[in-house]
């Protein structure tokens, strides 16, 4: 007992140490993708450090479950990789200690590091997106450091458009200026050109003083003289001209109620109520619409087309009660059913037919619009709930995730047995991209409403765990996972591809071979195999019922196959170039390929009465009797070359 606490001390030691590490790397891969995406809001802004220590803060926290997941990737493959290269894990097995006995102190940790994860995601996550998102609004509203560029409109001046031709760099001055100031929208602009002029910050930091030198300025004056032709606007020509303009470089914290209707500034308590309120508006929206379309369809009957007679076009002008509008529906609806359009457009008088298929269209195409524009509404209100739903899930699937990377990583470091930031890394990047892929695409689906909410998030899950499932049960068995010899034979069986022979020339002989008996045995050889072929008819297609029900093992082939290996083995120590060529051309031969699709009779029987895979099967083995049949010839051709060879040997 005393050897597995130590054990799990030593475990527990290697793991932490390179789980601290590679949190920290993983979280600052994390942060500098995120700072990627805003770093136009931080650059040129004149943001002080407290403004970026807590940017840099509160996106850390944010990330904090997301980066978890990788780092218990990434420290269980690396941990897991040394002790195998070190021959630890080998040590460790030969003492009687399983697997999962080496895992269990880590899974205890990996749990408590998943229930973090959770509490970061619903307690302290949602309180860092307030702020970090509310942040990032207050740096997009900071106004930029002014930096006119030369040859190019510059636009960061709220209401200004601002081109300059040449900038003195040493004394400021900007020369050939054109400015539009667009405050009162663009059909009443001012345009102001000017030969030169300088722009400074006020000493507040508040306000612009933009100083102008010989120009003119030409003001679109058409909203304060609607009537006005001839005097569409008014130029004004100056030697100097100043104005002052707001411009605030300032950071100021904005308010944080515009992200109230954001999902994942919310706790689980929070989102499940919000998601309650929003499926109580959504019925009542609904119901709000389903009585506006019953209205219209009440009302709807513009030139009384439904209530029309074969004497004219009476409109009804009855005054419709709440109380009524369900029966008067019912009547109406009935009409619309049993009567054709075109049968009611006969009752009207001709010279208001064209009107009333105007109004039909008009009332039509008004309604469509309609109709459009509410399930619009309404569907994004539920792409809303599914959002709220995706976060709700989310924080209970990114936690497990720490457990489902533990479960991959730490057996497959234990399988590859490689340590060091090389393949672990490698893998374990792989390994998270598809993680990230298959959530993040399943995420867009489940929030557009293509898939439900919780497939989406718990996709990725359920791809996964059974990976980590399969590894832990293999890395347990000690199984070759990544045997690519292996995988190489089992598709060679399936395709029905064999192995060639490989003899070579000996340097060294120890025995040489029984040229005399070998060929007497050759010549039996011979006679078995041309035989074999004339008896069992290898041509011709096998009896499928004894095929899969009948099927016996072919002691035949089994002696031809004992025998030639036999020779092959004793010409193996041969000097003859030919022969010893001569012998890779020989087949290696199954004696059960041709018989039946697999050893054991019950899997024939099965595989018999599934007839699109029996047909399959049958086919196959046809395939390996016209292959045997081939074997059979080329150990004959290749008998009488060998021989031929042996005998100059005899008679040297």
């Amino acid at each position: 007992m005393l050897g597995i606490k130590k054990l799990d001390i030593y475990v527990i030691k290697n793991f932490c140490l390179l789980f601290a590490g590679t949190f920290f790397v993983c979280l600052f891969v994390f942060m500098m993708q995120f700072l990627w995406r805003y770093v136009d809001e931080l650059i040129g802004k004149g943001l002080t450090f407290d403004v970026l220590a807590k940017f840099f803060f509160y996106s850390g926290l944010t990330l904090i479950p997301m980066s978890l997941p990788l780092a218990i990737l990434l420290a269980a493959l690396i941990s897991f990789g040394n002790m195998g290269e070190r021959l630890e894990l080998l040590a460790i097995r030969a003492a009687g200690i399983s697997l999962i006995k080496i895992f269990r102190p880590l899974i205890v940790i990996v749990t408590l590091l998943s229930c973090m994860s959770f509490y970061f995601q619903n307690v302290i996550g949602p309180a860092s997106y307030v702020k970090l998102y509310t942040l990032i609004w207050s740096m997009k509203q900071t106004s930029p450091e002014l930096e006119i560029p030369e040859g190019a409109f510059y636009n960061e001046i709220q209401g200004y458009n601002v081109y300059v031709k040449h900038k003195d760099q040493n004394t400021g001055m900007l020369k050939d200026v054109m400015i539009y100031t667009l405050g009162e929208g663009f059909e009443n602009a001012r345009i102001i050109l000017a030969d030169s002029g300088r722009l400074d910050m006020s000493a507040d930091k508040e306000h612009l003083v933009l100083s102008l030198y010989s120009g003119e300025q030409f003001e679109n004056l058409q909203n304060m003289n609607a009537g006005a032709i001839h005097v569409p606007y008014r130029r004004e020509t100056f030697k100097y001209k100043q104005t002052i303009i707001d411009f605030n470089t300032g950071f100021q914290m904005q308010d944080a109620s515009f992200l109230s209707s954001n999902s994942s500034t919310k706790g689980m308590t929070q989102i499940k109520a919000d998601i309650d309120s929003m499926n109580v508006e959504v019925d009542s929206l609904g119901t709000t619409y389903y009585k506006d379309l019953n209205l219209s369809l009440i009302k709807g009957d513009e030139f009384g087309i439904l209530s029309a007679t074969t004497t004219g076009t009476e409109l009804d002008t009855k005054p419709i009660h709440p109380e009524d509008e369900e029966e008067e529906l019912t009547q109406k609806k009935k009409k619309l059913t049993t009567e054709p359009f075109d049968t009611l457009l006969e009752r009207v008088r001709k010279n208001s037919r064209q009107d009333i298929v105007q109004a039909a269209m008009r009332q039509t195409s008004n309604a469509s619009r309609d109709l459009e524009f509410k399930q619009m509404v309404v569907r994004e209100n539920e792409r809303l709930i599914a959002r709220h739903w995706a976060e709700w899930h989310r924080k209970f699937s990114l936690s497990l995730a720490c457990l489902v990377f533990f479960f991959i990583g730490a057996p497959l470091g234990a399988i590859i047995r490689k340590g060091g930031l090389g393949m672990p890394v490698i893998i374990s990047v792989i390994i998270f991209i598809i993680y990230y892929i298959i959530d993040n695409t399943a995420y867009r689906q489940a929030i557009s409403l293509q898939i439900p909410v919780w497939v989406g998030m718990w996709l990725s899950t359920i791809i996964l765990a059974p990976v980590g499932i399969f590894l832990t049960y293999k890395s347990n068995q000690d199984s070759t996972v990544f045997n690519i010899d292996a995988y190489k034979n089992f598709f060679q069986r399936i395709l029905g591809i064999r192995s060639h022979r490989a003899i070579t020339l000996k340097e060294v002989i120890i025995e040489t071979p029984d040229y005399i008996s070998i060929r007497t045995r050759l010549d039996e050889l011979e006679t078995n195999c041309r035989n074999y072929a004339e008896q069992a008819h290898l041509l011709k297609p096998p009896s499928y019922f004894k095929l899969f029900w009948r099927n016996e093992p072919d002691e035949d082939v089994l002696e031809i196959s004992k025998a030639m290996e036999q020779i092959i083995m004793e010409l193996g120590n041969s000097r003859n170039k030919i022969i010893v060529g001569e012998l890779n051309e020989l087949p290696v031969l199954n004696a059960h390929a041709h018989t039946s699709p697999f050893s054991k009779r019950w899997k024939n029987a099965i595989a018999g009465f599934l007839l699109p895979i029996g047909a399959i099967l049958y086919f196959r083995i046809w395939r390996y009797r016209i292959r045997l049949l081939r074997d059979m010839r080329q150990i004959i051709k290749s008998k009488e070359i060998i021989q031929t060879q042996i005998n100059k040997i005899i008679t040297n």
